[in-house]
């Protein structure tokens, strides 16, 4: 039996299951709606632990394991070391196809 590849989801997609797990299972209530420049640490409030429980949630959701490590670990050579939601959205995105 062959199985099909299901094409990896929209970046609106992606970024409506973020917005919708920001919302629901971490309580995350921003004043303004999140898009993809949002800022995780400086618009939102959240610290790294948050991130973590985001990538398990994101994983959970998407039934497959993504390599949040690596995307931390490029983050923290950056000297901004905050994450955009649209870069967020663009790793899950590279990572389900």
């Amino acid at each position: 039996m062959t199985t099909v590849p299901v094409p990896a989801p929209a970046r609106a997609e992606i970024l409506r299951d973020v917005r919708a797990i920001l919302a629901e299972q971490m309580g995350v209530a921003p004043s303004a709606e999140i898009d993809e420049e949002t800022r995780f640490f400086a618009d939102l409030g959240l610290a790294s632990i948050d991130a973590v429980v985001l990538g398990e949630a994101l994983q959970q959701h998407y039934g497959r394991p993504l390599p949040f490590n690596e995307l931390m670990a490029e983050i923290g050579r950056r000297t901004d070391r905050d994450l955009a939601i649209g870069e967020l959205v663009k790793f899950i995105q590279t990572h389900l196809k």
